[in-house]
């Protein structure tokens, strides 16, 4: 049997596939992607990132074409609102995480699956305005899709050598999303999926920087200027995925397409193996071991006084990413268990208001910080990369040692996953400050009931802060 290529496989699908072939469940997990795509653009429209895009992208000036989360007042060039609207969703390191279905994946986790076709469709569906939900939804369900089995595709060596996944291959998850809205045909789609392979980049050299959130910015812009471009008349290759030269072979080094070429849809990324949603500002490899220690806490109540130190063992697989020992700001402290454990033991909670200069050089933090010890544990090492695996040591003022094993049903995974409750108390939590709760109510209603309304980005109007 003979086999399309990658990259005309993945526009077959996203063209043909319509908003009634798109199983109930999957609907219903793509609106908590989106509640939770817009909460964390909501809490990143704060970031000082944030600030310096907005000056950047004023200066350009241009069309007024598409609006920005935030200030529904303002209108720019629609691949630049994907731009803001990427970097806004990825700035505080809170949106949602791609499971992987095949084995030796690191830790099971592939990308940050939502915010570029999320930001791409907010722009290119303003642009074009009245789109409807249903087909909103199936645009970003199709860049969904195609970005997750393209992420399933690809060498893992891909993120191990240092290419940041969400920012790579969250190009064609952005890419496919406005396509689809631009209602390509296979031939189109196969040339934006080309134009942005020439696109996709993100090293993890940027990480606890500004550039980290950029990664997915540009995901999001490069994914709507590549179709924007396919529009107008531009061309790309037509397999560029695939073969010696195409963007497998030369990012992965190579992967194996043959593990998704025919299972586009069948079933669901978003589905299965499903999708992790953060209940942290913080990489998810951090989360399991921030909860372990909050509930050995709330176990043995304990307050901050009463702990001496806090020893997190753990592989390779989840201290190589964290990679700064001690956090002197906010974008170090993402990356930081020191300040990770620190936030817990001080606030017992690390939400917005906990990732904030203010409280990560707090004297109390700072102190709290100096009480954390990282140790690699060959043990741990030994169980293999394929799961979240740590351990929590708290060494009490009056001498005792309590341990916790990190549970690998990892709050927020599809195995334990937040409640639709506990994602609204994420959106309340990211827009404090911005929106009250009232609005947030109105916003989720918006999104549960997405499938009916007539016109999808109306939800813009109902996020309007007057954000920079």
């Amino acid at each position: 049997m003979t086999h399309p290529s990658l990259t005309e496989a993945a526009a077959a699908f996203a063209v043909e596939v319509q908003f009634s072939d798109i199983p109930p469940e999957a609907v219903r997990i793509a609106k908590r992607c989106i509640l939770d795509g817009i909460a964390v653009q909501i809490g990143g429209s704060e970031q000082e990132a944030i600030k310096v895009m907005s000056g950047y992208i004023r200066s350009i000036g241009g069309a007024g074409q598409s609006r920005v989360v935030g200030n529904a007042g303002l209108r720019v060039p629609a691949h630049l609102a994907a731009l803001w609207n990427g970097l806004a969703g990825h700035a505080m390191d809170w949106d949602d995480t791609q499971l992987s279905e095949a084995p030796g994946r690191a830790y099971g986790l592939m990308c940050h699956p939502t915010v570029p076709p999320l930001s791409a469709a907010l722009a290119v569906a303003d642009m074009l305005g009245n789109v409807d939900g249903p087909t909103f939804l199936t645009a970003f369900i199709a860049g969904f899709e195609v970005e997750c089995k393209i992420a399933e595709a690809i060498n893992p060596d891909h993120y191990m050598r240092g290419f940041h996944t969400s920012g790579t291959i969250g190009t064609f998850g952005a890419a496919v999303a406005a396509g689809k809205l631009l209602q390509f045909n296979v031939e189109r789609m196969r040339q934006a999926i080309g134009i942005a392979a020439s696109m996709a980049s993100g090293i993890r050299a940027n990480f606890g920087t500004m550039t980290k959130p950029l990664h997915v910015g540009r995901s999001s812009e490069n994914g709507v200027t590549a179709a924007l471009l396919v529009h107008h008349g531009f061309t790309g290759n037509n397999n560029a995925l695939d073969g010696q030269w195409g963007y497998l072979t030369i990012a992965g080094p190579g992967g194996n397409p043959e593990l998704v070429v025919d299972r586009f849809g069948k079933p669901f990324s978003i589905t299965t193996p499903g999708v992790s949603i953060k209940p942290y500002p913080s990489g998810v490899l951090t989360h399991p071991a921030m909860d372990a220690l909050k509930m050995l806490l709330r176990e043995e109540g304990l307050g901050e006084s009463q702990v001496a130190e806090v020893h997190i063992f753990a592989g390779s697989n989840v201290l190589k990413p964290i990679r700064f020992d001690f956090a002197t700001n906010e974008l170090e402290a993402k990356f930081c268990f020191n300040f990770l454990l620190a936030a817990i033991l001080v606030a017992g909670r690390a939400g917005k208001q906990e990732f904030t200069h203010e409280f990560v050089t707090s004297a109390i933090v700072q102190d709290a910080q100096r009480r954390v010890r990282v140790h690699f544990d060959p043990a741990i090492e030994a169980m293999g990369f394929d799961k979240i695996r740590s351990r929590i040591e708290v060494v009490t003022r009056d001498g005792r040692r309590l341990t916790r094993w990190a549970d690998e049903r990892y709050r927020g995974g599809p195995d334990n996953p937040l409640t639709d409750l506990e994602l609204e108390g994420k959106l309340q939590d990211a827009a404090a400050g911005l929106l009250d709760e009232a609005k947030c109510k109105k916003v989720a209603a918006f999104i549960w009931s997405l499938e009916q309304e007539p016109n999808a980005t109306a939800i813009l109007d109902l996020l309007d802060w007057g954000a920079p």
